[in-house]
């Protein structure tokens, strides 16, 4: 595949070396800074995109514009969600979102929906979640957070929201955010009630295991037209 790489931090980095160990090429990139190299973006097979809720929205009509596949790990950007989805599928084009591309944390998030499932009849359990990640992080809560935040208020009929700030209402599960060093994400889901604590948490010790998730989705999406997911790609 010829890949275009919108974004060109740590993680931009990771997955352009793993592009090379899988035979692909890196013929556009267009770094932080909107500075780019290479071809033309209309020569790209599909493009893939970490950068930043500033930038995001750009960067995917600007692929839907040539018509380029495009696979996109940015988060914080949920509210336009539904917007590019319509001019995806009316421009007949090709969007490929995840909050998280890791293997480890799709199976996850399987795990989390099944708790919930269970959770959901027992009353006597507060809910609450942790994530962190590292500093140069920009939004808070992390997409990743908000997916399995999700996940939990579709199966517990008692919680209603989440909140990232303040103090939650019996309705609301907190969600604290921490920033710190280096970390590339860990996220912890707490069920605590007076006689017991139950906890599921996934901690990332890499970046590789997302940047892989996102080559692998682009490789499986080239050639496909629609709105998709990693459910999709892994049939879950």
């Amino acid at each position: 595949m010829k890949v275009a790489l919108l974004g060109y931090g740590k993680m931009g980095k990771e997955i352009e070396s793993i592009l090379m160990e899988r035979g692909h090429s890196v013929d556009y990139i267009l770094n932080s800074e909107g500075k780019q190299k290479g071809d033309e973006l209309g020569e790209i097979d599909v493009a893939i995109e970490f950068s930043t809720p500033a930038t995001v929205m750009d960067n995917i009509n600007a692929c839907f514009d040539v018509s380029i596949p495009i696979v996109t790990g940015t988060t914080g950007w949920d509210q336009n969600l539904d917007e590019i989805t319509n001019k995806c599928m009316k421009g007949n084009n090709t969007l490929f979102y995840a909050s998280n591309f890791s293997i480890g944390v799709n199976i996850f998030f399987a795990i989390n929906k099944k708790l919930a499932e269970i959770m959901n009849t027992h009353p006597e359990y507060n809910i609450n979640m942790e994530e962190t990640h590292h500093v140069e992080k920009l939004d808070a809560p992390s997409g990743t957070a908000i997916s399995l935040a999700n996940d939990v208020l579709s199966n517990i009929s008692r919680k209603s929201n989440w909140i990232n700030t303040g103090y939650p209402d019996e309705n609301e599960i907190k969600i604290t955010s921490n920033r710190e060093g280096e970390v590339p994400g860990t996220h912890i889901i707490n069920y605590d009630s007076s006689i017991d604590h139950i906890e599921i948490k996934h901690t990332a010790k890499n970046r590789r295991g997302f940047a892989l998730g996102a080559v692998l989705a682009a490789e499986w999406v080239k050639d496909k037209r629609g709105v998709f997911n990693m459910s999709n790609f892994l049939n879950t």
